[in-house]
């Protein structure tokens, strides 16, 4: 796990040393343990490490292989490096560490772009052919690992985050209207390619693209499950279904131990994180370290599930970690954790955490995570509305459940300058729900929430905030076999029960019914949710500031009357409309934009 960053020129001249220095200076939180800079001709690769496995010199970055043909970076994990490994040395390669950065060398080196088909894992890679001059750029099939891109006629600059393009200077920062309608419209998520910045575009998940010498490219995205049943699963009821989903989740949890160092677990005591420790239990591991976080109450909304978190250690005897989190902390969290986003999120558990995150890192460098398992098995409210209309309305109601709000309200909040002339959002989604391969409404839901607002929203969140801290999270319920499998899985199936039915069977074989059972959480953060005191100040000064008054994004009238109710106006799903104006608002003038 580590940041990455480079730059491929296109006009003959040599990449800007100076520039893939600041970036890679701009991700050292990311790769505290090492950092390395290459430069061969036209392409330059920064490269920041946090030694996860190979913990030796010997898998530091750039890596270039033995045979001086080819030169990468690489940030995630690839778990079943080993198995890949020996694959490899059967076929005549030759290794000299033990990283898995080394077998992505070896296996581009064997099997072209199609290595990623061979990969379980999370990564982003960059990898340069000496003999071409071509440049690589590779995805993991979620989107786990990020990777920003900023590419003007004469060059291509691409790092780990966004915040790192900038510091390497020369990017246009202008905003783009159609990523703001989609911020407006999906709780702050903006889909790949795009970013707010109409200079940065990220690569999306699943992706491989090939940069050529004079600029152009070709990219191909090679996996995307099916949404619809399969003959081999023909005949399996409930029973068959809750093992084949446990057994495969088990599998998920155990490949993502795979380390060098210690690997503990985010316990928030709901039904997900709770699988995973009662997984790794099961499978003998002892004193295994749990981290809960929780705050102060607000406003008659309490502030921490510790109840849940509590039993589920006692029940499997982990060592574990109780954060309690003064409201006051908040306000003084609140833009360390705005720094460390490569976009901005709204949702309040990002704070969260970032604070937790800060405490995790004093006791290990990897943990796993429960994110992902409502979208991947239906676990949210919403599903069976949509999973009750036909097929060709699912768009609409989809819009109508999921949106904050509808076009025609942007108009009433943004200058005319920033309002794009027609729903972009809504058409998003409904392209998006006409692909074929989604057999009912709810598997097109799923397909649109797993496969882009989860990767943009949930998984964006845990990256940008853990790897701030130098902690890799690993998410087991969005290992591809097990997302390839509830793709599958009939929708009743996960339907049942409130909502992930055939994962809740499965936890009532291991886990105490009080946690299955419980009424659904969230990461609570009174503070922000109710716009308390120190919280409040800062939005209102973030507002009122210069920059926001030379910007001109949003309606003076629509926001003085959020600031006059700070606590009155939501969104259609809930939110603090307050909160998702002044957070946007912040996140640019933390980044000078």
């Amino acid at each position: 796990m580590c940041g990455l960053s480079g730059e491929m020129r296109f006009d003959g001249t040599r990449p800007d040393l100076a520039a893939v220095e600041r970036m890679s200076d701009r991700l050292a939180a990311r790769g505290p343990d090492g950092h390395g800079i290459w430069s061969r001709d036209a392409v330059a690769l920064g490269h920041r490490r946090l030694k996860i496995i190979d913990l030796s010199e010997r898998g530091a970055q750039p890596m270039t292989d033995d045979r001086q043909e080819l030169t990468g970076v690489f940030n995630g994990c690839i778990y079943n490096y080993a198995e890949l490994r020996a694959e490899l040395r059967a076929l005549g390669h030759r290794f000299r560490s033990t990283s898995d950065t080394e077998v992505v060398l070896k296996a581009y080196q064997q099997w072209g772009t199609a290595c990623v088909d061979r990969f379980y894992g999370m990564f982003v890679f960059a990898l340069v052919e000496h003999r071409t001059g071509r440049l690589i750029l590779g995805r993991d099939r979620l989107g786990i690992k990020p990777l920003y891109l900023a590419q003007t006629p004469g060059r291509l600059r691409f790092a780990s985050t966004l915040p790192a393009l900038l510091a390497g200077g020369d990017v246009d920062t202008s905003l783009d209207p159609a990523a703001v309608h989609q911020y407006l419209s999906w709780h702050a998520t903006v889909a790949a390619p795009r970013t707010l910045l109409a200079g940065v575009r990220k690569l999306a998940p699943a992706t491989v693209r090939i940069v050529e010498p004079d600029g152009t490219y070709a990219e191909h995205r090679y996996w995307q499950p099916s949404y619809t049943r399969r003959p081999e699963h023909a005949g399996m009821g409930p029973t068959e279904w809750r093992d084949v989903v446990l057994e495969t989740l088990r599998t998920a949890v155990r490949r993502r131990m795979v380390a060098d160092v210690p690997v503990g677990v985010l316990l928030s005591g709901g039904l997900d994180s709770s699988l995973i420790v009662a997984l790794l239990a099961d499978e003998g591991q002892r004193d295994l370290a749990t981290f809960s976080v929780g705050f102060e109450s607000e406003g008659g909304d309490e502030g921490d599930e510790f109840r849940y978190s509590d039993l589920i250690a006692r029940e499997f005897a982990t060592d574990h970690h109780q954060l309690v989190v003064p409201s006051r902390r908040v306000s003084t969290a609140l833009d360390a954790a705005v720094a460390a986003m490569s976009e901005p999120m709204m949702s309040h558990d990002v704070i969260a955490f970032h604070l937790l995150s800060e405490q995790v890192a004093r006791h290990v460098k990897v943990v796993q995570s429960g994110q992902g398992a409502d979208e991947v098995f239906a676990g949210y409210h919403w599903y069976p509305q949509l999973a009750a209309v036909a097929r060709e309305e699912e768009p609409q109601r989809y819009a109508e459940t999921y949106f904050d709000r509808p076009h025609a309200d942007l108009a009433t909040m943004l200058q005319p300058h920033m309002l794009p002339p027609d729903d972009v959002s809504g058409r998003f989604v409904r392209e998006h729900m006409a692909v074929p391969g989604a057999e009912t409404a709810l598997d097109a839901a799923l397909r649109l929430d797993t496969h882009v607002m989860l990767v943009d929203d949930p998984v964006k969140r845990v990256d940008n905030m853990t790897m701030d801290w130098g902690l890799e999270a690993r998410v087991p319920f969005l290992d591809h076999e097990l997302v390839e499998l509830a793709a599958a899985c009939p929708p009743e199936l996960k339907l049942a029960d409130g909502g992930k039915g055939v994962l809740k069977e499965a936890g009532r074989k291991l886990l105490p019914h009080e946690v299955v059972d419980r009424p659904k959480g969230y990461f609570p953060v009174p503070a922000i949710t109710h716009m308390a005191g120190p919280v409040l100040e800062r939005v209102r000064e973030a507002l009122d500031a210069p920059e926001a008054k030379r910007r001109g994004l949003f309606q003076d009238s629509y926001v003085a009357k959020l600031l006059a109710a700070p606590d009155r106006h939501r969104t259609k799903r809930g939110a603090n409309a307050l909160w998702q104006v002044a957070l946007l608002e912040i996140w640019l003038q933390t980044h000078g934009i």
